[in-house]
């Protein structure tokens, strides 16, 4: 078990930013840690780096208290917080050199030259960190997060202000990375999630509201919504297609084109073909969509 947290509240003066939280975080495993602004995110990954004390409860990262032996629990994390803090008048390989030294590395050149490699800084190395665009900035930190090997990444919004090149960029580094490393990341793109993680743990005004894997998450009776688009050959209403059993709504996209919302555990699509045969119309198109992570996030984090 890489990261174990039981029964974690932290009170900031009478705010509860974080509520008898409890989750863990197998090895080798990618975990995506989501949650509106202010739900308690950025607090979490601070207490699991040893930043900042919790108030109540215990977290545990391989296996070490991050109270009680801070120092082992800091050599087994790399970190990159939300706000990459960076030293910008420091070239690439120095401010690795003194970042690795902090944690006294052994053969530092070589484990420079390795970190370069895997992040993709080769064409960027003689640079000051100044000089380089976000997406370097941001492989720059997740070099100063692997330089000393840990077996455990925590990254908070690893992806913030990337272009969608960069963004594939670094989504695929991260990818690679977690099939050796524990990575526990948080992020608004839930497209980013739905590539990259195995599981999703969903947090809302300092509580856990959802902890499963993404397919399983998706699939799941209490959030049983999806999407069918279908197309006809003729003219419907919005009003017809509601009577439909399980649609909550129809929307007119284009022409004869309509998207309905369905709430239902049950496959619906015999019932939209039946509705077409008793109303003189010809199914043209018809596409299931399961619903979206995104939809999934909005759902419990508006309860």
């Amino acid at each position: 078990m890489s990261i174990k947290v039981e029964n974690i509240t932290k009170l900031y003066g009478e705010q509860k930013a974080l509520n008898n939280v409890s989750f863990e975080v197998n090895s080798a495993e990618i975990v995506g840690f989501l949650g509106p602004n202010g739900a308690g995110k950025s607090t979490m990954m601070k207490i699991l780096t040893c930043f900042i004390p919790q108030t109540e409860g215990k977290a545990f990262v391989c296996g070490y208290d991050v109270n009680e032996e801070s120092l082992e629990v800091r050599k087994n994390v790399g970190y990159l917080p939300e706000h990459n803090p960076l030293y910008l008048d420091m070239y690439i390989k120095e401010y690795l050199e003194f970042i690795g030294g902090l944690h006294h590395v052994k053969n530092i050149k070589q484990r420079i030259a390795e970190m370069i490699e895997i992040t993709g800084l080769q064409a960027e190395q003689k640079k000051k960190i100044g000089a380089l665009s976000k997406g370097y900035r941001q492989r720059v930190g997740l070099a100063q997060a692997l330089i000393h090997d840990p077996k455990v990444l925590i990254l908070d919004e690893p992806t913030t202000g990337l272009d969608p090149n960069q963004l594939a960029e670094i989504r695929n580094l991260i990818i690679n990375i977690g099939k050796e490393k524990t990575v526990m990341l948080s992020t608004h793109i839930m497209q980013e999630v739905e590539a990259m993680c195995n599981r999703v743990i969903i947090i809302n005004k300092g509580e856990i509201v959802a902890n499963d894997n993404t397919q399983t998450l998706q699939h799941s009776q209490e959030n049983n919504q999806y999407i069918i688009t279908v197309e006809f050959d003729k003219a419907s209403s919005k009003s017809a297609l509601k009577n439909i059993q399980g649609v909550i709504d129809a929307k007119n996209t284009k022409d004869n084109i309509w998207q309905l919302e369905v709430s239902s555990s049950s496959d619906i699509r015999p019932l939209v073909f039946q509705f077409a045969v008793n109303s003189g119309l010809a199914v043209l198109m018809l596409n299931k969509e399961e619903q979206k992570l995104e939809d999934i996030f909005k759902h419990l984090t508006k309860k």
